[in-house]
């Protein structure tokens, strides 16, 4: 039996009641990609260092990954996880939302990690040349497509306008993988504050497929600042 076979395997028994033969109703899921563990909370979150209640959970019993990356990401990761949680659309059998990581392929937001796996998965780069993502991503993306089905929205929440994220996805999931209109244009924060804000109004945006998309154009208007306390909290279950 080849390795992708086990693996996929192994992908399979990281959803709830699956079966590998069996295609699952699900109407909408997520992929969200990863935050960037270069920055300040990235590299004192890895250094085992910090004393935060979320560094101390860490170090021990873990946390989910979800949580983890929306401290280190701040608003753009909190936006999509907020957001993926109020609008994805599922039935027992698959995640509602799952995380790009850079080598242990996509991982369900609400999986535990400890400061050990957490290094683990985020080792190397996010590079379609990289093997050791693209493999990983590759295997995950095409056990996931057997999953759903064909009737599936699979929508991601990341960068569109390069190959990284979008070439592998594409490759396992065709016309199904969709990407919010809106992105087209916006920087990171702009996307994580207009996310927050259709989770509080509960309008979701307008999806459109990836293959053959106009991923790059003008940037849009700014935002209007919210009201104050009108961000919806971030719950990781």
């Amino acid at each position: 039996m080849s390795q992708v076979a086990v693996s996929s395997r192994d992908f399979a028994m990281r959803q709830p009641n699956s079966s590998c033969n069996t295609p699952i109703k699900a109407e909408r899921i997520f992929l969200l990609s990863p935050a960037n563990i270069g920055g300040i909370r990235g590299s004192g979150l890895m250094s085992g260092l910090m004393q935060s209640d979320l560094g101390l959970r860490l170090r021990n019993q873990g946390a989910p990954l979800g949580e983890v990356f929306s401290f280190i990401s701040g608003l753009y990761f909190r936006g999509k996880l907020a957001y993926s949680q109020k609008f994805a659309k599922v039935t027992d059998g698959v995640r509602p939302v799952y995380v790009i990581t850079a080598s242990a392929g996509l991982i369900p937001y609400e999986t535990q990690v400890t400061l050990e796996r957490l290094r683990e998965v985020c080792a190397g780069e996010v590079d379609i040349t990289n093997e050791k993502y693209r493999g990983p991503l590759d295997r995950d993306a095409n056990a996931l497509s057997d999953r759903v089905g064909t009737d599936c929205q699979i929508v991601l929440l990341g960068s569109i306008a390069t190959p990284n994220y979008a070439q592998p996805l594409l490759a396992a999931l065709g016309e199904r993988l969709l990407f919010p209109a809106e992105f087209v244009g916006r920087g990171n924060m702009s996307r994580g504050g207009l996310m927050l804000r259709c989770v509080s109004s509960g309008v979701e945006l307008a999806y459109i497929p990836l293959a053959g998309a106009t991923r790059h154009g003008a940037r849009p208007p700014k935002l209007v600042r919210p009201l104050k306390n009108a961000v919806p909290e971030l719950t990781v279950s």
